[in-house]
């Protein structure tokens, strides 16, 4: 079992319970782990033997561009596309941080995560 990480994933999206959340958009960090046996890849150097990362960050990019009011449903939907669409993984993990979220204080991100394994 090997693990692929992609780190401080950075996109605009418009998520949020706030008009303006919706409206203006702010920046987004999402981080994600994936569990996959890695050993096939290892050996043969090819890349239909691993998980390819771009698909990962397309499916982070076009799952951010969805508005929605949580970040927790935002990193379900994430989860969902990784075991529907790429065999290999068997567990995964994402975290979406909302940079300088609107909560009357000073908080420099606010970080939802969450981990699943393949159903």
């Amino acid at each position: 079992m090997g693990v692929i990480n992609l780190t401080n994933i950075r996109i605009y999206a418009f998520h949020g319970c706030l008009k303006e959340e919706t409206a203006i958009g702010s920046d987004y960090l999402v981080n994600v782990k994936v569990w996959a046996n890695l050993s096939k890849a290892s050996m043969s150097d090819n890349l239909s033997d691993t998980v390819d990362y771009v698909h990962i960050n397309k499916i982070v990019s076009e799952e951010m561009a969805i508005p929605s009011k949580l970040l927790e449903h935002v990193a379900k939907r994430i989860l969902n596309r990784f075991f529907s669409e790429i065999q290999l993984v068997k567990k995964a993990q994402v975290s979406v941080s909302k940079i300088n979220p609107p909560i009357g204080g000073d908080a420099e991100n606010v970080c939802v995560s969450l981990k699943a394994k393949r159903p």
